[in-house]
């Protein structure tokens, strides 16, 4: 296994990817592909975002990854109900042969990202197999386990990267092929992403990418919590099963390299200036009457020197650096690594939230985490709260921390682009 300084991980299996038959929208059922895809679950907006895909086709993904209901039971019954529906009318149908999909994402403007879709070995963190980056929250691996029991499917793909050496793979060499080949489905979002699908199902080609990838680990880039609901569900179920393996999408970030993003907070309930007033004499803060990408790019720069956050919510940024080493020695663990010490969700959890704000991470009632930076703004200065803007972590520090076993707190990285979920899914008892 290439994993970077591990030799003794030889004795471990890598990573193994099983064909599976996805189920696909009938395009001759539905509006267009682009009308029944969704971001990934955790990054919708709600309502504003959920409401408008919903809009967008009576048959949108979002209508079995965020059903609408009162209760969570009647949620997921509703979602199993909608997915039990759609396969009898023939709106989703699944593919006649297993294989393994080549999935292509591209922006127009340079950023070309292929990866292989298929169903991964389920593994132990101790196996070094699959390494987690991120803590997960109990109540939303509770909430996505009871989802997939329901619907008995992987409704999206996770998403998994690995470090091939830089030359051409024999799973490169497959993927651009596939690539060259007319697609199974083509589509082009809102967003103004194309995507293209393609399937492998030839079983020598599929053996040949199957031992080339047994040599190499995966950092979870997206999808910790489904990850640990894989895990769960299986324990809940004696092997050998379907439950053995999850839906992912594996990308070879030696060959395309992913961008990574921040995830922004949003504390509901909290006006920008009392959240100002509990940081005086801790940290420096300084009032930007900037526009966003101005904002940012002094966010960048502060980053630099140390932690560094944007406060917005009244109109304006503030922008909250230069903590107080006595107070970070206070709160912040010393029990771990200095590159995680140092990581400004380290200091935003241990520090701000738990500390000086006194907020608990996992209630949704106090904080949301939100992807989109403008989104973010709007919906504090919409509701009187305090948005919390982050920088990103650069990748390698993210990959070096995960092959030390040490997780970063929840929700600190967020890697794209994000497969689009609605393309290619997952029933475990097809």
């Amino acid at each position: 296994m290439n994993t970077a300084g591990h030799p003794e991980a030889t004795a471990r299996r890598g990573l193994e990817l099983t064909p599976f038959r996805g189920l696909r929208y009938d395009p001759d059922r539905v509006g267009s592909l682009a009308a029944v895809t969704s971001p990934p679950y955790d990054v919708v907006v709600r309502p504003d975002g959920l409401h408008q895909l919903q809009s967008n086709d009576p048959y949108n993904i979002v209508r079995l990854i965020l059903p609408q209901a009162t209760t969570p039971a009647e949620r997921n019954e509703q979602a199993a109900r909608t997915l039990r529906g759609w396969l009898s009318e023939g709106v989703l149908a699944a593919d006649r042969k297993p294989g393994l999909y080549v999935y292509e994402q591209d922006d127009g403007a340079g950023l070309l990202q292929r990866g292989l879709i298929g169903t991964l070995r389920l593994s132990e963190p101790s196996e070094g197999v699959v390494l987690p980056h991120e803590d997960v929250m109990p109540h939303v691996v509770a909430d996505r386990a009871a989802l997939m029991r329901a619907t008995c499917a992987n409704l999206e793909p996770l998403l998994l990267t690995y470090r091939g050496n830089g030359t051409e793979s024999v799973t490169t060499a497959a993927i651009e092929h596939t690539a060259e080949q007319p697609p199974l489905l083509a589509t082009t979002t809102e967003d103004g992403y194309s995507h293209r699908l393609w399937s492998i199902t030839d079983p020598a080609e599929v053996a040949r990418i199957q031992a080339d990838l047994t040599q190499y680990q995966a950092l979870i880039a997206d999808g910790h919590h489904r990850w640990a609901t894989y895990r769960r569900l299986r324990a809940e179920h004696p092997s050998p099963s379907p439950w053995d393996h999850g839906l992912v999408l594996l990308v070879d970030t030696a060959r395309y390299p992913l961008r990574v993003r921040a995830i922004h907070r949003l504390l509901h309930g909290v006006p920008v200036s009392r959240s100002l007033e509990l940081l005086d004499g801790l940290f420096r803060v300084r009032r930007l009457d900037v526009p966003l990408a101005e904002a940012l790019d002094t966010l960048a720069d502060a980053a630099c020197a140390g932690n560094a956050f944007l406060l917005a919510g009244d109109g304006a940024f503030h922008l909250v650096d230069r903590p107080d080493p006595g107070l970070l020695s206070r709160t912040v663990p010393a029990d771990r690594p200095t590159a995680w010490r140092t990581l400004d969700a380290t200091v935003l959890h241990a520090t701000l939230l738990a500390h000086v704000w006194q907020i608990p991470e996992d209630d949704p009632a106090r904080i949301a985490y939100i992807h989109d930076t403008a989104a973010t703004v709007e919906k504090a200065e919409r509701d009187g709260g305090t948005a919390v803007l982050m920088h990103p972590v650069r990748e390698d520090v993210v990959r070096d921390l995960a092959r030390q076993g040490v997780t970063m707190p929840r929700k600190s990285t967020s890697f794209g682009p994000k497969p689009a979920s609605g393309l290619v899914l997952r029933a475990l008892d097809v």
